[in-house]
């Protein structure tokens, strides 16, 4: 079996990049990729800009010999353009309103005291004092949002800033995914002796949309090899990959594997990691015609374990980074914590584990008191996985990585 860190690499270094892209409403661009830079038209804030409320001087004119009041020329508001400040006079402004042409500082209005159109200034600023500078945020010509870049709300808001109507991002990644096990019953459906409901399909579907994917789903496919070759060779015409959920095990009746060797390639089966331990990846042969969609000669394959925990893990730490480098992503990897377990596991396991566990009010770690790759309710419990090395116990007080789910559903 492969370590985790060798079957990540092998997925990762088949990824690139999908051909592909369009220009889209920057309203409609969340959590799209960028496929070209976005570079500022202008500087921002485009002008000189008031950052408090209060009065806009020039500070040559606050006389030594004590005399600090001023009659007011004018009032600004922000959103007007202002008229360059008389010498010897102070302008009423407000936040966010233009500096007028000739003064070089703001005093706050908690810092003056008015009377009729008359102000007594009653601190000394400096040059520039409250006053946001043209371009103190975004100068001209610069990049503000890179290619590669996954966008967020806060990219979408940056964007708008510099008056950026639509984007060039690329296409969204085309996946399909299909269900094994003749168990599967759909929720709302009479369970049958035997049957499970199917939780897979709804967490996958979840995880997929999370990811931005245009998913097509084949449902519940039934437990027989013609059947899942003829659902394999239909998904991979029009899409960038093909993701399974169940019958990638060793069992009479696990179908997948031997499904996909007879329509493609299987580069990689099996991975020394609990939960997760059959993971396949390979790719699927398209036919003669190709579409814009099926450029190439063939579509990616990840095969997820049918356990609902074991395929979430999977997921998150497998198909999520080669979706992300699919769709133009530059960096994938999430960022772990060095936190403190606040509990001892003292049987090790041969595999890398990924471990449920939540930050409990001391900053540690709690561990979900049943691991088993069958209990769903400790990926609603947790806070993230603990990426516990091959062949280690832990011992209440050590530092562990974690790798928290806001980095992974991200």
């Amino acid at each position: 079996m492969l370590s985790t860190a060798e079957a990540l690499a092998t997925l990762l270094s088949a990824a690139s990049p999908i051909n592909g892209t369009e220009s889209i409403p920057t309203l409609d661009a969340l959590n799209r990729v960028l496929s070209a830079d976005v570079t500022s038209p202008l500087d921002v804030p485009p002008m000189n800009t008031s950052s408090m409320d209060g009065y806009a001087i020039r500070t040559e004119d606050l006389a030594s010999d004590g005399n600090r009041r001023l009659p007011v020329s004018q009032r600004i508001p922000a959103g007007h353009a202002p008229e360059p400040l008389k010498p010897g006079t102070a302008a009423r402004i407000f936040t966010g309103a233009t500096v007028p042409p000739g003064a070089d500082a703001i005093v706050m209005q908690e810092q003056t005291e008015a009377a009729g159109n008359e102000v007594t200034i009653l601190h000394s600023p400096a040059p520039g004092e409250w006053i946001t500078a043209q371009g103190a945020d975004i100068r001209n010509g610069s990049i503000i949002l890179p290619a590669g870049t996954r966008l967020t709300p806060q990219a979408l808001g940056l964007a708008a800033s510099v008056g950026c109507a639509e984007l060039q991002v690329r296409r969204r990644v085309k996946v399909a995914v299909f269900f094994t096990g003749d168990e599967l019953t759909m929720p709302g459906e009479p369970l049958k002796p035997g049957a499970i409901y199917n939780s897979n399909r709804f967490t996958l579907r979840g995880l997929l949309e999370k990811l931005g994917c245009e998913a097509t789903d084949y449902g519940i496919v039934p437990d027989k090899l013609d059947a899942t070759r003829a659902t394999l060779r239909e998904a991979a015409q029009a899409h960038d990959l093909i993701l399974t959920c169940g019958g990638v095990s060793v069992g009479e009746e696990d179908h997948v594997k031997p499904a996909v060797e007879a329509e493609g390639r299987l580069s990689m089966w099996q991975i020394a990691m609990k939960p997760g331990k059959p993971l396949a990846f390979g790719a699927v042969r398209r036919a003669a015609q190709q579409t814009e969609a099926a450029a190439l000669a063939e579509t990616f394959f990840i095969g997820l374990p049918g356990n609902p925990v074991s395929s979430f893990a999977t997921f998150l730490l497998f198909v999520r980074p080669f979706v992300l480098l699919l769709a133009g992503m530059q960096t994938v990897a999430p960022r772990a914590l060095s936190l403190r377990a606040d509990f001892t596991q003292k049987k090790a396991d041969r595999r890398n584990e990924f471990l449920r566990a939540r930050i409990n009010a001391a900053g540690g770690l709690d561990l979900f008191p049943n691991q088993s790759s069958a209990v769903l309710t400790s990926t609603v419990w947790g806070d993230g996985l603990i990426d516990n090395p091959p062949n280690h116990a832990i011992s209440a007080g050590e530092t562990v990585r974690f790798i928290p789910f806001s980095e992974l559903l991200n």
